[in-house]
């Protein structure tokens, strides 16, 4: 296998590549990142003494220079994660959305269009594709609803993958996945800004009232969700949700990481909602699951390992927690936080 594998400096990137290099059926790895403010070439750098891996700094929507660096490499399998991800910066500004997630796709679908011996094109989307699902799980045949700029730039994306399956015969699947959680996440998400704000004793900003639901599966059980697919025969197209089924409120697991911490709850800082918030986020993975994957972690054993590995880990997070992710927060949460309300007295730890 000679996988090119995009955004790979980001949080499910790296994880993935790090998983690649153990497996012996990787002749070569080409790891693609443009290394914004959610690629970080620390999470790679230790891998450059492996003679497959090789990594370069590239924009996935540079249509040449892709093209050009898939036939040099002989690229038969892509794995693409890169993506702008986080809701409140694609509400702040859609347009690098639109860059990344859909011309990034195009100029990828494009180069492998006619590759010799290409084998195929997996796709890695979201949940949040669907919107909020006020009942039930949301299977593959729903309907796509996306609530927020991200949402829509992926539900593109999605649908040029299967255009191009449809066709071009471009061999491709998409994976749909929930939440994801683990080592290396870039701390605007929840889990990792809450649990760092808390080692540092700051606030947590939590969104309007604080019961959205998400469902939440760790990365590694994400991972072996992708190589789960891959090993599979049908690649025209085809949707596969993958989700552990953990649906907790954000409050929720705000309390476990003040638990696990032994924080204070008066750290929780409710501030206005974004917009467009999705209320809850449940998928039904039947389908994968049907086909033989299971995800292995609990979310308490999961977040539980995750917690320590920011504890185990401050030099990381505190040199991506500098210079320009200051001025985000403060963007992001500042007016927030001053016009926030504290906790409701007896809240649960």
């Amino acid at each position: 296998m000679r996988l090119l594998v995009t955004g790979a400096a980001g949080f499910i990137g790296t994880n993935f590549v790090r998983d690649a290099l153990g497996r012996d059926d990787v002749e070569r790895l080409v790891a693609l990142d443009l290394l914004t403010y959610a690629g970080n070439y620390a999470n790679l750098a230790d891998l450059e003494g492996d003679p497959r891996f090789h990594f370069v700094r590239l924009d996935v929507a540079a249509r040449e220079p892709v093209a050009t660096l898939v036939r040099a490499e002989r690229v038969d399998v892509v794995v693409h994660f890169a993506a702008e991800s986080h809701v409140d910066r694609s509400i702040a500004d859609e347009r690098p959305f639109l860059h990344t997630n859909v011309e990034g796709t195009l100029a990828l679908l494009a180069a492998v269009r006619e590759l010799p011996g290409f084998r195929c094109f997996l796709h890695v989307s979201t949940d949040e594709v669907y919107g909020s699902v006020a009942e039930g799980r949301a299977r593959e045949d729903w309907p796509t609803r996306p609530s927020s700029p991200y949402a829509a730039s992926k539900a593109a994306a999605d649908g040029f993958v299967q255009a191009a399956a449809a066709t071009y015969g471009v061999p491709a699947a998409i994976t749909r996945c929930s939440n994801n959680y683990g080592p290396w996440q870039f701390p605007e998400k929840l889990i990792p800004l809450f649990v760092t704000n808390a080692l540092d004793g700051l606030p947590l900003p939590l969104y309007g009232d604080g019961m959205n639901v998400r469902d939440w599966i760790h990365v590694d059980d994400h991972v072996a969700a992708l190589w789960h697919v891959l090993s599979l025969a049908e690649a025209s197209g085809r949707v596969y949700n993958v989700s552990a089924e953990n649906e907790v409120p954000n409050r929720v697991v705000t309390d476990r990481i003040l638990g696990a911490l032994a924080r204070p709850a008066t750290l929780v800082r409710y501030v206005a909602d974004r917009p467009g918030h999705d209320r809850r986020y449940a998928l039904d993975a039947g389908r994968l699951r049907a086909t033989g994957w299971r995800p292995r972690r609990s979310f308490a054993d999961g977040l539980a390992e995750t917690i320590a590995w920011y504890e185990e880990h401050r030099d990381w997070w505190s040199a991506v927690k500098s210079g320009a992710y200051r001025d985000y927060y403060e963007r992001m949460y500042g007016s927030r936080l001053r016009t926030s309300r504290d906790a409701p007295s007896g809240a649960e730890r």
